[in-house]
């Protein structure tokens, strides 16, 4: 069995995992799934160019590493007699992490730390309706940018097709039925996407790869609704070739000097085996910019990272940097969305900083709470490569109730949640210690969580110290102790109960995520006949559809010419699934900017008290 002090083993390239079972004959590859639990206890041991693993005492697997992962597949050797069309070298490589495919440096590693703990990793959200043609057969062309007409070629039509059936069978096995088969058959798709010219649809399937390694090893950090939105987004994305066919913008262009005031500092861990931290700072024009140092590592990167200086001689580290630094770069490269390269032009110095309450950084809990949200809504509304950095982030003055709530000033009251639940990161320690004060007043950098109406995911705090000056914390990075937390003196009044969705939507939501959790079978022998019903009687009629459509594409069976049973037809189940998972989501986020709206200023009222007062 593999210790806990062994080596990992390292991320392999997705074309690498897709052609390992690519190989397999039939035979072997129906033994896939088994062979992939067993490999999770084979052990492990670290050579000068990778890791060597002992399937048996006659048989071992080598993978060479190049540049943190197994990139070829030749780095990855079996010395049994079939190999490489053998059961072990496929098992290993289907139980390895996938590596991040064309990421130039650390800043294009996609980041997995809640987004939307995984910020920049959620779909765009496609617009359909239950009645959709199906989309598995030939896809339109895209307008040309003339007005005409620009016709895919084979390739990407191929491609496209492809991937709508490695993304279908995906939702019809669901997370609980699916395996290493649809994985690798995701992976190959994507690898196909590619080499086609389409980076978009390949880059989405990959990320749905990686969800299902998560679900798979019971990771803390997956979270069934980020799949639900994944599978969303590239079904709908391949119902829109001219979108599919987009070609990635992530370049870094040469900038005017910058000056920026850090933030916080976030810890990232990816399912495909990266680590480090991602500072978060202001720039002059009242935008976000980050910083990232990601490598290929685990949790304990994560401290490390942040420890890491800041690019361009600047004698600042990240987490320094996040806590009150500022630096001016000169000669910094800037993507459009706002994050920085470490261009070898780069040069920084340590600037006068700013606390959380003054300017210019104090302009963001400024701005009304309902404005924030309506912004980080209409921010995981946009395509991938639009999205500005730290868009979906919520700036939030309040104090915590005596329920371990946080209520808002001028808005909600809401519940703190971990970003991460992995132990080696203190969130949920941190968050438990302050919803034991209640009184306190604090100022909180947090993310938006789209299907929890009644939380945001705390990143980072500020409050008032013993001594009266700010304490202000990194959530992800560093333990809070009581010695670091006053007694409030303030008396809190009573405050209104945390938004929720209407209960019958929340009913047509989970069926959303039974169905990727279950798949076809599941979502028939679940169904809930009464929901359209009752979804009608509280006026949502689109949603009353969708469930019907989606509750009869799960059971619809047809037969042939003889009464023969046959297959059920998974490209309409997905085009329900997909109707009810977009309409869940607006309707959600429809009514989520109204519940903040309608909470008012007056629902985070404190009596007088020193402890009261804003950090």
């Amino acid at each position: 069995m593999t210790s806990p002090s062994s080596p990992a083993l390292p991320p392999v390239a997705a074309d690498v995992a897709a052609g390992a079972l690519e190989l397999l004959p039939q035979r072997l590859r129906k033994r896939i799934d088994p062979a992939v639990a067993k490999a999770s206890g084979w052990p492990v041991e670290a050579t000068h160019d990778g890791v060597r693993v002992r399937v048996d005492a006659d048989t071992s697997v080598t993978l060479k590493v190049t540049d943190g992962i197994v990139a070829r597949p030749e780095d990855a050797v079996c010395d049994c007699l079939l190999s490489p069309a053998c059961l072990h070298r496929a098992a290993l490589l289907s139980s390895a992490p996938l590596a991040e495919t064309g990421a130039a440096g650390p800043a294009a590693v996609e980041q997995t730390a809640g987004a939307s703990a995984r910020p920049d990793t959620a779909p765009d959200e496609p617009h359909t309706t239950p009645d959709e043609p199906d989309a598995a057969a030939a896809p339109k062309e895209p307008d040309a940018p003339d007005g005409g007409v620009q016709p895919l070629t084979a390739a990407q039509q191929s491609a496209l097709v492809g991937l709508r059936r490695a993304a279908t069978g995906v939702l019809v096995a669901g997370v609980a039925g699916g395996g290493a088969v649809q994985r690798v058959e995701l992976l190959h798709a994507a690898h196909s996407a590619r080499i086609a010219g389409l980076p978009l649809p390949a880059a989405a399937a990959v990320r749905i790869a990686r969800r299902l390694d998560e679900a798979r090893s019971g990771d803390p950090g997956f979270r069934l609704s980020e799949l639900s939105a994944e599978l969303a987004g590239l079904l709908g994305l391949l119902r829109h070739p001219a979108d599919a066919v987009t070609p990635a913008r992530r370049t870094y262009r040469p900038a005017k000097p910058l000056r920026l005031h850090g933030l916080f500092t976030e810890p990232v861990v990816t399912a495909s085996g990266y680590a480090g931290a991602t500072g978060y700072a202001l720039a002059p024009d009242g935008g976000l910019r980050t910083l990232s140092d990601i490598a290929p590592g685990g949790p304990e990167r994560a401290a490390a990272a942040a420890l890491s200086p800041v690019p361009g001689g600047c004698a600042l580290s990240l987490r320094e940097w996040g806590d009150g630094g500022a630096v001016i770069l000169t000669d910094p490269t800037v993507s459009p969305e706002g994050r920085i390269g470490g261009g070898a032009r780069l040069r920084s110095v340590r600037a006068p900083g700013a606390a959380w309450h003054e300017p210019p950084l104090d302009a963001l809990w400024q701005k009304p709470p309902a404005d924030q949200l309506a912004s980080a809504l209409d921010w995981l509304h946009l395509p991938a490569d639009d999205r500005p950095a730290g868009g979906d982030l919520l700036f939030l003055s309040g104090v915590m109730t005596g329920q371990g709530g946080f209520a808002v000033t001028g808005g909600p009251t809401l519940r703190l949640l971990a970003p991460d639940e992995r132990p080696e990161l203190p969130y949920a320690e941190n968050l438990r210690l302050l919803g034991s004060y209640p009184g306190l007043a604090l100022r909180l950098a947090g993310r938006v969580v789209p299907d929890r109406p009644d939380g945001i995911r705390a990143l980072a705090a500020a409050w008032r110290g013993h001594d009266g000056g700010t304490v202000r914390v990194d959530l992800g990075l560093r333990r809070v102790h009581r010695t670091d937390v006053p007694a409030p003196a303030a008396v809190f009044a009573p405050c209104a109960p945390p938004p929720a969705l209407p209960v019958e939507l929340d009913l047509l939501r989970r069926a959303v995520h039974r169905a990727v959790a279950g798949g076809r079978a599941v979502t028939a022998a679940a169904a809930d006949g009464e929901l359209p019903r009752r979804l009608r009687a509280v006026g949502l009629a689109t949603g009353a559809d969708c469930a019907r459509a989606l509750a009869a594409a799960a059971a619809e069976r047809r037969h042939d010419a003889l009464g023969r049973l046959l297959p059920g037809d998974p490209d309409a189940f997905a085009t329900a699934w997909l109707a009810a998972a977009v309409y869940v989501s607006a309707a959600a986020g429809s009514l989520l900017a109204a519940a903040w709206s309608a909470a008012g200023p007056e629902a985070s009222q404190t009596r007088s008290g020193p402890a009261g007062a804003q950090p």
